[in-house]
């Protein structure tokens, strides 16, 4: 939980659930398990359960104390649509996004199909932005189940990006955050990948996000991209569903 956060594209972060498993390639060196693993045991830890699933009831009020307007990143440490959170839980979070019509509210998933299947349940106000991740092409299809889902902001975290992606689907797409692996065992990132990433959001005129180039020492690396920083956001105020 943090309400100052380091992630480039969001200003807090909210998890009113933690710990989760992996489900892709893209999960291989979660940041979220690394982190919290290293506190299994440790008594009275916020972790000390390590990364097995865990809900907090008693964090849904939290954003209603920040008064102040922020772009919120929800369950950072966790995936909100995880089989195991159960779907009542899950309105729950939804009802306290709605009751915070300051904020903007980024959740962002890998398990698109739980996602589609709950979302017709769910009010969706204004303020919810719903991202899925694509790690590679081999999961491009989730940004096609993104389509399906009500929310005013649609977008997609091609973070890590750790293959070519030569067809991104983008209708109906809001936002891209591209960003490669970081810490201990990251994966490569190509210069290629990249641009051929942004070219795709150019020809669709969908805002390119890049996030970090990644690596172990990814203070290192950087954000540049061509010597350019791009931190291109959606116009929440004009885009619509499409």
């Amino acid at each position: 939980m943090s309400d100052n956060s380091t992630i480039e594209w969001t200003d807090a972060t909210w998890n009113p659930v933690t710990g989760c498993n992996k489900v892709s390639p893209g999960c291989k060196h979660c940041y979220a398990q690394r982190f919290s693993e290293r506190f299994r045991d440790v008594p009275g830890h916020p972790f000390k359960q390590g990364f097995d699933l865990r809900l907090w009831p008693e964090r849904l009020a939290m954003p209603v104390s920040w008064k102040t307007p922020r772009r919120i990143f929800v369950n950072s440490m966790s995936d909100l649509f995880h089989e195991r959170v159960p779907q009542d839980f899950i309105g729950r979070v939804f009802d306290t996004m709605r009751a915070c019509p300051q904020h903007q509210f980024q959740v962002l998933t890998k398990r698109a199909e739980r996602l589609v299947e709950v979302c017709r349940s769910l009010t969706w106000p204004r303020n919810v932005w719903m991202g899925v991740s694509v790690e590679n092409a081999k999961y491009a299809y989730r940004s096609e189940l993104l389509r399906k889902v009500p929310a005013k902001i649609r977008f997609l975290s091609v973070e890590p990006l750790i293959a070519p992606i030569a067809k991104l689907p983008l209708k109906g797409i809001h936002w891209v955050i591209v960003g490669g692996e970081s810490g201990p065992g990251a994966r490569p990132m190509l210069l290629e990948w990249v641009e051929s990433i942004q070219d795709q959001c150019r020809d669709s005129d969908v805002p390119f996000f890049f996030k970090q180039w990644g690596g172990v020492l990814k203070h290192r690396t950087g954000r540049k991209l061509r010597g350019h920083v791009y931190n291109e956001m959606p116009s929440y105020s004009t885009r619509g569903v499409a």
